[in-house]
């Protein structure tokens, strides 16, 4: 039994190992045509980090508030993705209190801006060649 044992932890450790940053072609069916993935960053793509990027994009700084109220999650689900999101350097949270409530600030750092950007032009060039321009 400890032998099964290891090998579920080697298991579950290889299934929280980061994902590959490696160039693959991305092939548009039906068309042959590929788009380099290469700018592709899979952090972002994730729904409610590309809303928050996207957001801050526009608006120099919100809050932990206003983004809940903006995507509809938990407080448990947006304060994981922020802290994805602040690992990645992508964003910064600035935590103070307003009068005696904490009030968390965000905003979208310049790597947090080149990272959406790439990720724009990605989703663009994908696009092109799904329409074959």
């Amino acid at each position: 039994m400890p032998a099964r044992s290891s090998s579920r932890a080697a298991n579950r450790s290889r299934s929280t190992e980061a994902p590959s940053r490696r160039s693959r072609p991305v092939v548009i069916p039906g068309s042959g045509a590929q788009a380099d993935d290469s700018n592709f960053d899979r952090l972002v793509y994730e729904r409610v980090r590309l809303g928050m990027m996207s957001a801050l994009a526009v608006r120099e700084e919100l809050t932990f508030s206003e983004l809940k109220a903006l995507f509809n999650v938990s407080d448990g689900n947006l304060s994981a993705h922020a802290r994805k999101l602040e690992e990645a350097r992508y964003v910064t949270c600035t935590k103070s209190f307003d009068g005696r409530r904490p009030k968390s600030v965000y905003r979208l750092t310049a790597a947090g801006r080149a990272a959406l950007n790439r990720y724009l032009d990605h989703v663009e060039a994908v696009i092109k060649a799904t329409r074959g321009r």
